[in-house]
């Protein structure tokens, strides 16, 4: 079972949807050992996470993160080990269109 450490995802929402970050592949588990939330504009703006067993729905049961505030032009990294199976989905959102950008940080086992 090799590892391979990467960058896993990396998302600007351009709008305040939920947008997917990590979709773990078939036959793959992920470990998410860091999140980078940063702040690109100069107004505070909200963060939402989401860990989603088998790509369950966005709900606030499987939220890690749920409006947190990220001040302007400000980053937060989060140290968190979170593993993800496959199909396992790791989901975001921004409160203000364009404001944050998302970088997930850890391995991938094959």
């Amino acid at each position: 079972m090799p590892s391979a450490y990467k960058i896993l995802g990396q998302s600007a929402p351009a709008n305040t949807n939920n947008a997917d970050l990590i979709t773990v592949g078939a036959g793959k588990s992920q470990i998410v050992s860091t999140l980078v939330i940063a702040n690109t504009t100069g107004t505070a703006a909200t963060a939402r996470v989401f860990a989603r067993i088998g790509g369950a729905a966005a709900a606030a049961s499987n939220a890690i993160v749920y409006d947190t505030s990220i001040g302007a032009n400000a980053t937060t990294a989060l140290t968190l080990g979170i593993t993800l199976a496959t199909t396992d989905v790791l989901t975001i959102r921004t409160g203000t269109s364009n404001a944050l950008t998302f970088t997930a940080f850890g391995s991938e086992i094959s």
